[in-house]
């Protein structure tokens, strides 16, 4: 009990956004979720997109990785969602208390 798990994704709007937290708080895969509106510019299937979005990091324990990857890839509204994780050495009060939330 050394490490938080970060994972960030992104999702189209803000009311999908919170769907998607409220859900991960509710189901115990996460402690906390942050919610922050970007600007994005990729390319996706041979064309530049560029689309506001919104950002969600989710701290959780690294324990439920593989869980929160399998939520996200069925609620995300992408076809090719991006989920991006890393385990994190934190200030022990902080992983205590994820732990103690979830």
């Amino acid at each position: 009990m050394n490490k938080v798990l970060l994972l960030i994704t992104t999702e189209k709007n803000k009311k999908a956004a919170k769907k998607i937290a409220k859900l991960l708080l509710k189901k115990k895969l996460a402690a906390c979720v942050s919610l922050k509106d970007i600007y994005s510019i990729y390319e996706w299937q041979g064309k530049i997109e560029e689309i506001n979005e919104v950002e969600i990091t989710i701290k959780s324990k690294p324990e439920l990785q593989n869980a929160l990857i399998l939520f996200l890839q069925k609620i995300c509204s992408y076809e090719a969602p991006q989920i991006i994780y890393k385990k994190f050495n934190s200030e022990k009060k902080y992983i205590n208390w994820v732990y103690k939330s979830i």
